[in-house]
């Protein structure tokens, strides 16, 4: 997580990284063309050149997005296949290591199924905010004639500047199209704001369910490891015989049941807020408590002769009078850490 809220600057270490460095880069990323290659830097511009200039950022948005899903489809198939190739690589092995693998391997093919359901809701996201780059298309034609319209009444007044009428005309239309752009805006404003927060429910939603179920198939995973015999022997050693075939099944078993019962209310990990937003809602219902008990004795709350900005009404003149009055703020409902 950037430390520093931005995307402009480097990011820094965080504790699990000070505790355990994180290894080399990868020797797999691609050095030629990009982080995403030709293909991926070619449909981004191609989406950010064409179509109106208002949805242009977002139509470039929702086309990365798009490879982003091709890529996450890519990797869920050969997650498939290695799980698949896992378990044949064990099965010529010894008798606890064949077992353990095939385990593994219905545990890693299980992971690629995970990342299929995540595409497949993570594209939800997608199309969301897609609309909402379809809603700004069809705002800019009425911005542009109200443009077209303000320049028409400014070469008007410039080069006839004796044609009253035209230019009567012009300013009527102008006025219609200020009206007509002004709807569309506020339109655009609220289904934006609605829109985005639909969209990324969707994403982190489905980012904590596939998340959550992965970890607990890591964990299974783990305890699939715990029974298998690592300890060393000599030349002419034998082990014993493996005896985990039941323990190994039922752990699948378990698992299988585990993730077919976990719901959004199961999800372990909560956000930590730096701030109390429960202080607040808890304000409130005292407040509103204080108000009908002083409406119950037919007395007026202090709240209720304040004003909006603070001020203190006058019942004789109606004329607000400000209240000399010093508000101290807890740093907890104010202010961030950061």
């Amino acid at each position: 997580m950037h430390k520093t809220y931005s995307l402009r600057n480097a990011r820094t270490p965080t504790a699990a990284q000070l505790q355990n460095p994180p290894p080399p880069t990868a020797s797999t990323r691609g050095k030629f063309f990009g982080k995403g290659g030709i293909a991926f830097a070619f449909r981004r511009n191609a989406a950010g050149a064409m179509g109106p200039d208002l949805s242009r950022k977002l139509s470039q948005l929702v086309k990365i997005e798009k490879n982003v899903l091709r890529a996450m489809e890519t990797a869920a198939n050969e997650r498939r296949e290695a799980a698949t190739q896992l378990s044949l690589w064990g099965l010529e092995n010894d008798d606890d290591v064949s077992d353990i693998t095939d385990k593994l391997g219905v545990l890693v093919y299980e992971m690629s199924e995970l990342d299929d359901q995540f595409i497949d809701r993570y594209d939800q996201y997608r199309l969301t905010m897609k609309s909402v780059r379809d809603i700004e298309n069809s705002v800019q034609p009425s911005r542009d004639r109200k443009d077209k319209v303000a320049d028409r009444i400014a070469f008007m007044r410039y080069k006839e500047p004796d044609n009253v009428q035209k230019i009567e005309v012009l300013e009527q239309e102008l006025v219609r199209a200020e009206a007509e752009s002004l709807v569309a805006e506020a339109q655009l404003s609220n289904i934006t704001r609605s829109k985005l927060k639909a969209a990324f429910n969707y994403q982190f939603e489905s980012m904590i369910e596939h998340s959550e179920k992965v970890a607990l198939i890591a964990g299974y995973g783990k305890a699939l490891l715990e029974l298998l015999d690592d300890s060393p022997v000599t030349p002419g050693e034998t082990r014993p015989a493996y005896d985990g075939y039941e323990a190994s099944k039922q752990i699948i078993i378990d698992a299988e049941a585990a993730l077919n019962e976990w719901t959004l209310d199961y999800a372990q990990v909560k956000p930590t807020l730096s701030f109390k937003q429960e202080d607040y809602a808890d304000y409130e219902s005292e407040s509103d408590s204080d108000i009908e008990r002083a409406h119950a004795q037919g007395e007026p709350h202090e709240e209720e002769q304040h004003g909006e900005d603070g001020d203190l009404w006058n019942n004789e003149e109606g004329a607000p009078v400000h209240a000399q009055t010093t508000t101290t703020t807890t740093t907890e409902q104010t202010t961030v850490a950061v």
